[in-house]
């Protein structure tokens, strides 16, 4: 890209890109929870949407703090992700099936709440969505945050490792002694609370919050975990390799762009980079 457009390597740009990536990131963190544990949540735009509605109509409509309606937007997103964890856990749904109803029910809710409108974001929020000293994103910084949240997680918790033992035997982690039903209410609930992150930074960036949001989100951030390395199979994961598919598909768009290749055009290009990325981790299981 660098070589091709003369403006990528600008220092505006590449923070530009970092920016861009950051939703799709803090997304795709809370999806790596859920594929590394052989599982797949297709609700994150959805519940992202509606953490971030929630999070305006309590802080504005009915007066709420800022604090607590940030808290309340939290909520949400952890109760969804619930939500997803009892029906995969104890209702023995497919996890595909089970967050594909909660992808319609969290997405209609969000049109409930706004009555289909957008409503306007509070002013101490929409902070999240501004630059820090004038040239530094801080959607980045928080982008960076959860990054170090997600690979803490993964590598130095219980459940994290936990999540790795289910998606690479669920039968032999039972069998081992850990509680599966009850980490996979865990693993759900912690991607529904990084998807209420994430659909807090978005809004913050447009400064209102809309009930269409995020729509298609879900795709981008299961393609940056596939990008970076983490299986579909299960196993497999790491929050370092989420953030590179993360900025790939930013750096992708934003270069793209910047070549004025039509927009039909790039999700060709993208959906060709996903295929290739799938295609490696086949032969990878294979070898």
């Amino acid at each position: 890209m660098a070589l091709m457009s003369p403006d990528f390597l600008n220092t505006g740009n590449l923070l530009n890109v970092g920016g861009q990536a950051a939703v799709t990131a803090i997304l795709a963190f809370g999806v790596t929870f859920v594929i590394v544990s052989a599982g797949i949540d297709l609700s994150v735009g959805s519940v992202a949407a509606l953490s971030a509605m929630v999070l305006a109509w309590t802080a504005t409509s009915q007066g709420l703090p800022v604090w607590l309606a940030v808290l309340f937007a939290l909520g949400t997103g952890l109760a969804c992700g619930l939500v997803n964890g009892l029906m995969v856990a104890y209702g023995r749904l497919p996890s595909f099936i089970a967050t594909l109803a909660m992808l319609s029910v969290a997405r209609g809710l969000a049109l409930v709440v706004s009555q289909g409108s957008p409503i306007a974001f509070p002013d101490p929020v929409s902070a999240l969505g501004r630059t820090l000293g004038g040239w530094l994103p801080v959607p980045v910084l928080v982008m960076a945050g959860m990054a170090v949240v997600a690979a803490v997680v993964l590598n130095l918790t219980y459940s994290g490792r936990s999540m790795y033992a289910i998606g690479g035997n669920e039968e032999a982690a039972r069998l081992s002694g850990i509680r599966v039903p009850r980490q996979k209410l865990v693993i759900y609930g912690l991607s529904g609370t990084f998807a209420a992150v994430a659909g807090i930074v978005l809004a913050s960036r447009l400064a209102s919050a809309q009930p269409q949001a995020a729509a298609g989100y879900e795709l981008d951030a299961i393609a940056a975990c596939v990008i970076g390395g983490a299986s579909l199979s299960g196993g497999v994961g790491r929050a370092s390799g989420t953030l590179i598919g993360a900025l790939i598909l930013a750096v992708l768009r934003n270069g793209l762009n910047l070549l004025s290749v039509s927009a039909f055009w790039q999700q060709v290009v993208i959906g060709a980079v996903i295929a290739l990325a799938a295609l490696v981790d086949t032969l990878r299981r294979r070898t």
